[in-house]
């Protein structure tokens, strides 16, 4: 008789998680880059929908086929309940009397990153989407990118290497493989089908990048000038970044320390081989030096959205060790 009234109160701890507290939440679900949008059906096919969809949904910047940010998933209040509930991240709107914006973490599962709009009208809630959109998205990107790192982190690549050639831990999984470890420069890479993924780790002197207006100008010329001398696809054909992309520029931290973040295109000079590229450049004063991290994928005529993604993810792991 105890065992089965211990039984029924476990049950009941488990089933019974509509809030965190005191309560046993149950594992999250969904995919990455996936989000579960919360809110009338009317409402989501007007102007709070279209609101939504421009800024969550939007083309990721630097890749060469139009791909969205996330995955959208729409559903009503009523049929976000139960299993429904599980989803790993997702964002509802509902009336209110006063606009505001919440962040909710591990509500009805875990890991789950949720977000609630309120609102008297829907005009209050559409200037509450513009208003708040980088927010928005930095929190769920935020979320993915802890949620990637956890994955990888079940099954590690050993990175003594390259702690000991530049003083970082980055975690990465095991299938990758060092395809370079020459003084000073790193090349990592994975193979996918039709393809491959890959990572470059350098550094530079210090005052070789202008941090002025033509910033973006000598991160070019020092991807290009130094990749473009560590890569050798076929003699006489050189790893470039492609003139015709104009890459985005803006800034990050990595580690902690500030970084120029660059998404933007590589070509083969010579071949008809070109891809999408993320490169972070540290400012890490303390050693005198840029250190400089980038992914780069070769895909063709194929989405390339969650390779960046991961490559992505893999990068901003990176720790400064003493």
């Amino acid at each position: 008789m105890q065992k089965l009234l211990l039984a029924f109160v476990l049950f009941t701890l488990i089933a019974c998680n509509d809030k965190p507290e005191g309560k046993i939440l149950s594992s999250s679900s969904g995919g990455l880059n996936n989000l579960t949008i919360v809110m009338p059906n009317d409402m989501w096919a007007g102007a709070v929908g279209e609101s939504i969809r421009e800024k969550l949904a939007g083309p990721v910047n630097g890749l060469p086929q139009v791909e969205p940010m996330f995955e959208i998933n729409q559903m009503p209040l009523e049929a976000f309940s139960g299993f429904m509930r599980k989803q790993r991240t997702f964002l509802k709107v509902e009336q209110a009397d006063t606009p505001s914006l919440e962040i909710v973490t591990d509500e009805y599962a875990r890991p789950q990153t949720g977000i609630i709009l309120r609102g008297p009208t829907e005009e209050a809630i559409i200037n509450l989407i513009k208003q708040d959109s980088a927010k928005i998205v930095d929190t769920y990107k935020g979320a993915e990118f802890k949620e990637k790192i956890r994955r990888i982190s079940l099954s590690l690549k050993e990175d003594d290497p390259i702690k000991k050639a530049f003083g970082i831990s980055m975690k990465f999984p095991s299938a990758y493989r060092y395809a370079k470890t020459d003084d000073g420069f790193f090349w990592i890479r994975k193979d996918i089908p039709n393809g491959d993924m890959n990572i470059t780790i350098y550094e530079v002197p210090y005052n070789l990048i202008d941090r002025d207006s033509n910033t973006i100008g000598s991160l070019i010329a020092m991807r290009d000038s130094i990749a473009g001398d560590n890569i050798v696809v076929n003699e006489g054909m050189r790893f470039i970044t492609e003139a015709a992309f104009a890459p985005y520029l803006s800034e990050t931290t990595i580690g902690d320390k500030p970084a120029y973040e660059m998404k933007g295109m590589w070509e083969v000079k010579g071949r008809f081989m070109a891809g999408p590229f993320v490169n972070f450049t540290v400012d890490d004063k303390e050693n005198n030096r840029y250190l400089v991290l980038e992914g780069f994928v070769f895909k063709p005529s194929a989405n390339k959205r969650d390779n960046i993604f991961e490559l992505e993810s893999i990068l901003r792991s990176v720790e400064f060790v003493e």
